[in-house]
């Protein structure tokens, strides 16, 4: 059985969201219609496409001293101002034979411990994610916290923690009892109310115009009645009746 659901929950469009393709012009045509030749006007074309030249023409500027074997002519030199020579004591320019200390150096087939240099750090690295050697502390020989070494029990005194539910699991107090009457057969139930005042005579009653037997229609045949609702969401749940194995 199929189950019932409100017309306004498919999602398939509408026969007005639908448009069929045009039979006139040539773009977006009908493909089951048979289509005319089209055609466009256009403008008449100048003769002057077959008389003017249109190529730039002489304006490209060639030396003449330039050739296809390369370049005629007798060598140029230009005239500039003296360069400055450098400062030995402050800027050391090429290095003559006495800047070179060949005693100093040892021999390459003798074997020898490494050396090395304590410098300023440079400014590619003025930041070093690598800790110093003074970040790392040994582990203390008094306390539990001693790896290699067996240690007594250890307790901290610490103040009064406020009283706070941290895993804020419900108690036996907050679930409440089940009625009875929903899993056993329902008892009567009687309820308590005040004494009624017996009508006497200065009791207000209604009369004989109080009535309007006319606008009773529920025993006479009627037209069907329809409401306009609200358009309900294509997300809820729809309404199964059947549910196949």
């Amino acid at each position: 059985m199929v189950p019932f659901q409100s017309v306004c929950n498919y999602p398939w469009p509408g026969p007005g969201r639908y448009g069929l393709p045009p039979a006139i012009g040539f773009v977006g045509h009908d493909y089951t219609k048979h289509t005319n030749p089209a055609y466009t006007f256009g403008k008449k074309h100048s003769s002057a496409l077959y008389e003017v030249n249109c190529s730039p023409g002489p304006r490209y500027h060639v030396d003449p001293k330039i050739t296809r074997f390369g370049r005629n002519g007798t060598p140029a030199f230009s005239i500039l101002g003296r360069v400055k020579t450098s400062d030995v004591s402050r800027k050391p320019g090429t290095p003559g034979p006495g800047t070179y200390n060949p005693e100093t150096a040892p021999h390459l087939n003798e074997h020898r411990s490494p050396a090395y240099s304590i410098g300023s750090r440079t400014r590619h690295r003025k930041v070093d994610v690598v800790p110093a050697p003074n970040s790392y502390t040994l582990p203390s020989l008094m306390g539990p916290k001693v790896p290699n070494k067996p240690s007594s029990a250890s307790f901290s005194v610490t103040g009064r923690t406020k009283r706070d539910d941290l895993s804020k699991t419900p108690g036996p107090g907050r679930y409440n009892r089940t009625d009875p009457n929903i899993y056993k057969r329902k008892l009567p139930a009687y309820s308590m109310l005040g004494r009624y005042d017996l009508p006497t005579y200065y009791t207000q009653k209604p009369g004989p115009g109080a009535h309007s037997p006319e606008k009773v229609t529920i025993h006479k045949p009627r037209v069907p009645a329809f409401s306009m609702g609200l358009r309900h969401s294509e997300f809820v749940t729809p309404f199964i009746i059947d549910i196949s194995d």
